[in-house]
């Protein structure tokens, strides 16, 4: 079969002087077949439909459809096995070609929305970016945003971390916490580490211990996401794209403060002061009314204490969590217990508090106490060294007097 494309090349090459047969060569054509088209002109080629072939599966028809009706999801292989015992022939390709003709289109249901309601739940992740910190020049950083998102208002809380160690997520957990001034009565996760250990064959999920006290201690608990269905936490994962875009593309930042910095001061005057594209809301105002609806928090921070022990460099440093906290300069003994509280790590020294430094984050990084370390002595310019003097020696009398004897007799023998 040609087409009306090949048709006008036809009459083009006739029109070029070209005869029958150089248009045969040149097109691919049979001879007759260029000739009848030089006949016919620019009339469209029209070809009757084919004849339908019965397949080999014709007489099978209504055992597939039994069965296809029973059990939509039975695969062709298996049917195929089926009527093959019953006596088809036909090839396996025929009979999926078949199926695809009569098979009952599978109803496909509509997605869901999943809303929840105000102070039920919120949604917690982790998302890695990469830049380079206009205060370390040609050195990529990996970082982390932690983010936490209310399922009813869409308030979102987040900040980037330099790592996802659970004393970091405890953190983050608390400054989120303290940020919207209450909490939701459960926190969905996904399978992060941090928060799920494990989870048996009959499905029960193990949480971390650490993290179960935090929740607890505010009046929350953890959920788990369901495996390989991220659409259950879409309200926090679908964000990332949002920040992502809108937010971290096309900015630079000093360091990791400048970094938090920018992006506290967009929450608050993008994305948490926007109509939501769900909701149709504006978030800050959405939050306003849900925040009422939140657990309260407790009277004291939560405060986990991790207690051991370091030994104290020869530069008067402890290693906690890949970073050094100095001692004091009057610290005897070399090893030390270490308090690692969420926020702040305090050292002793055979039970007596010596120092106190908050929590550094990131790693390789180090705090000195200015008290802990002594002054040098300052010398003023009165204090510079001066050249010893020489000793004077002193001696008797009596020498002195036969000195000068002996040169009044050299000066009298001059004189004669």
């Amino acid at each position: 079969m040609i087409g009306l494309r090949e048709v006008v090349l036809i009459q083009e090459l006739k029109r070029q002087g070209l005869s029958i047969s150089a248009i045969a060569r040149q097109t691919g054509l049979d001879r007759k077949t260029v000739k009848k088209y030089l006949a016919n002109g620019l009339e469209t080629p029209a070809y009757a439909p084919r004849k339908p072939v019965a397949s080999a599966a014709e007489p099978y028809r209504t055992y597939l459809l039994e069965r296809m009706a029973s059990y939509p999801g039975l695969s062709s292989r298996r049917l195929h096995r089926e009527i093959r015992d019953m006596g088809y022939d036909g090839a396996y390709s025929s009979l999926t070609e078949y199926l695809r003709q009569i098979r009952p289109p599978l109803p496909r249901p509509y997605e869901r929305r999943f809303e929840t309601g105000a102070g039920v739940q919120a949604q917690v992740d982790f998302a890695e970016f990469q830049t380079v910190f206009t205060g370390e020049p040609g050195i990529v950083r990996k970082v982390w945003l932690f983010s936490m998102v209310l399922g009813h208002s869409r308030w979102l809380w987040g900040r980037f971390c330099p790592n996802q160690g659970l004393e970091t997520v405890m953190r983050c957990h608390i400054a989120a916490f303290e940020a919207m001034a209450g909490c939701c009565t459960e926190i969905l996760y996904d399978r992060m580490k941090t928060a799920v250990i494990g989870e048996d064959d009959a499905g029960v999920v193990t949480y971390n211990a650490s993290l179960v006290a935090l929740l607890a201690h505010y009046g929350s608990a953890p959920r788990a996401c369901q495996p390989y269905r991220a659409k259950t936490k879409g309200q926090v994962e679908r964000p990332f794209r949002y920040i992502r875009q809108d937010f971290f593309l096309g900015r630079s930042f000093h360091d990791l403060d400048d970094l938090n910095a920018q992006f506290d001061v967009w929450r608050a005057d993008i994305a948490n002061a926007r109509a939501h594209a769900t909701t149709g809301r504006i978030v800050q105002e959405h939050f306003a009314q849900e925040q009422p609806h939140l657990h309260p928090l407790p009277a004291l921070r939560y405060d986990a204490v991790l207690s051991v022990e370091r030994r104290i460099s020869r530069e008067g440093m402890v290693a906690v969590a890949g970073n050094y906290y100095s001692v004091p300069d009057t610290a005897r003994r070399r090893v030390v217990e270490i308090q690692h509280h969420t926020h702040e790590v305090l050292i002793f020294e055979e039970g007596k508090l010596i120092a106190r430094h908050p929590v550094l984050e990131g790693k390789n990084r180090k705090r000195i106490e200015p008290g802990h370390r002594k002054a040098p002595p300052v010398q003023h310019a009165e204090m510079l060294p001066t050249t010893p003097a020489v000793p004077i020696l002193q001696r008797p009398l009596a020498f002195y007097g036969a000195v000068g004897e002996r040169l009044a007799n050299i000066n009298a023998k001059g004189t004669a």
